[in-house]
């Protein structure tokens, strides 16, 4: 399947006045999950920029150190996937917990990272970009685009980056089952 990249939104979409802004239900944890899932893969080029812009200026000052965070971040996010694939408890915990699961790999990337170099590094050219990214996730209020725009990319009809990520954290198939259900009832 091809991989597309999702448009740049406009910065009055991405980052309007207060109205687009709401604190999450704290109490429905599955709501809040999908409107973090869903602004991730709507705004995911965004997203992208601004870490772009973050992991550049803490490139600029520390290169090497930069380089050696950014491959350990993703050795390890991918030895977490790849052992959540092969081990059914982790498989469980990244499915009913995937936060807990992302701030697992973080802390071992974090120690890791503080044995072979700058903890800095890590802390404001890794972790601040992704701290940033899901404030705004949590906090943003989806539009119809954003939910039209989601229900495309559920139904395979376009395959982005997010959207990989996202599917190794397992976080796409409940929708998609859910979609899938719901087109076969209308066949009916």
């Amino acid at each position: 399947m091809e991989v597309q990249v999702a448009p740049l939104r406009s910065w009055d979409d991405f980052f309007p006045g207060s109205d687009r802004f709401a604190l999450p239900d704290l109490k429905d944890i599955s709501k809040w999950n999908n409107r973090v899932v869903s602004n991730l893969l709507y705004y995911q080029t965004n997203y992208l920029m601004v870490a772009a812009a973050l992991v550049s200026i803490v490139g600029f000052l520390s290169p090497l150190n930069m380089l050696i965070g950014g491959t350990v971040v993703v050795l390890v996010f991918l030895g977490f996937v790849w052992m959540s694939h092969n081990k059914d408890v982790l498989r469980k915990l990244k499915k009913q917990y995937p936060t807990t699961f992302v701030l697992a790999i973080m802390l071992s990337s974090y120690f890791l990272i503080s044995y072979l170099g700058d903890v800095m590094v890590f802390m404001f050219g890794i972790t601040l970009p992704l701290l940033l990214m899901f404030v705004h996730a949590s906090l943003r209020l989806r539009n119809i685009q954003n939910k039209l725009q989601n229900k495309m990319e559920g139904i395979g009809l376009k395959k982005t980056p997010m959207g990989f990520i996202l599917d190794a954290l397992e976080q796409q198939e409940d929708s998609i089952n859910k979609l899938a259900d719901y087109i076969s009832k209308v066949k009916e």
